[in-house]
């Protein structure tokens, strides 16, 4: 077992679209119903300054006296129509901006349910691939006469796949203490360097990937890290450079220190990612877009816990484009 691994937009169905096409109906019906209510002050004033001037020529008042009456009326009038003017023009701005702050929260709320349903399905599905795989392995030791070479093979790939199981748990359970704000860090000062080299060459040894993964590491860098949550930023990355990487091509994990900072990264071969998603992966639940990537397994878990890891040790990540080809992870401790 590696050493790292003892520590442990979317379319919209007709139902989850339908809360958003009442909300529209209900916008549309205050709206309406404002308006209505704005055109019954005005007439209503209107009404009102009309039976007042009439009044008072019932009242046999001198044409002057009832000028100056009417001045008077009109001026309140105007003053009315102003302030139903200025109280309706506050009330459309705060309907305005009230329905577009609810819309925004409802499509947050149905792409996040979209998203959670996609790591359900996702989630389930490598939940029962290496559990099935395992059992096959198992049962073929148990059923079999096998020489003592083919038995090594099958236990290899059968820990190979429960350590996969086990990382995959592991996400899980450290995404939800992200979510509860429940990881608190232990730092000590380690000797980064050899830690990343020992752990990476038993963790490829044990997993056997189908890509070459070269180690570019500088000797006798330290870093104040937390030794426990630690190898899940090199794991996930490395994880997700394997994922979306052809067969037989290269994978580097680079580590270097540069102007008093240290500097690691990951760079593959694979697919790469659009300039439009590249702050987008990091979020939670997120998986990139284009049809090729989809196919491959994952939960969208990964980068979300290496962005938020990567700021508990005051760093900061970003993704760049690899030449010819691929992606560059890079990770710049402060």
């Amino acid at each position: 077992m590696g050493l790292f691994y003892y520590l442990y937009p979317m379319n919209s169905s007709p139902k989850k679209s339908r809360p958003l096409f009442w909300f529209y109906i209900l916008i549309v019906y205050v709206f309406l119903q404002f308006s209505w209510w704005t055109y019954m002050m005005f007439q209503l004033n209107t009404e009102n300054v009309r039976l007042k001037t009439e009044i008072n020529l019932l009242k046999g008042e001198t044409p002057e006296e009832i000028a100056i009456k009417g001045n008077e009326l009109n001026d309140k009038l105007h003053k009315r129509w102003l302030m139903i003017s200025s109280e309706g023009a506050v009330f459309v701005f705060l309907l305005l901006l009230g329905g577009y702050q609810i819309r925004k929260t409802l499509k947050k709320e149905t792409a996040l349910s979209q998203q959670q349903k996609n790591f359900l399905l996702s989630v389930t599905h490598e939940l029962k691939s290496p559990i099935a795989s395992t059992k096959l392995q198992l049962q073929t030791l148990q059923k079999h006469e096998l020489d003592r070479t083919k038995q090594k093979e099958i236990i290899a790939n059968a820990i190979s796949d429960t350590e996969r199981l086990n990382n995959l748990v592991e996400n899980i359970l450290l995404a939800a203490k992200i979510e509860n704000s429940a990881f608190p860090l232990n730092k000590e000062v380690f000797n980064l360097s050899e830690y990343i080299t020992e752990g990476m060459n038993q963790t490829i040894q044990s997993f056997n990937y189908s890509q070459k993964v070269v180690l570019n590491i500088e000797p006798n860098i330290t870093m104040n890290i937390d030794r426990t949550s630690f190898p899940s930023i090199i794991l996930n990355l490395v994880e997700n450079a394997v994922k979306y990487s052809p067969t037989n091509s290269t994978i580097t994990l680079g580590l270097k220190s540069s102007n008093g900072k240290t500097i690691l990264s990951v760079a593959d071969e694979g697919v790469g990612i659009s300039n439009e998603e590249k702050e987008s992966v990091f979020q939670k639940f997120y998986r990139v877009g284009n049809e090729e990537v989809r196919k491959t397994k994952g939960t969208g878990l990964g980068l979300y816990i290496v962005n938020y890891l990567v700021e508990q040790h005051n760093g900061v990540i970003t993704v760049k484009d690899n030449s010819p080809k691929g992606s560059v992870f890079e990770v710049v401790f402060g």
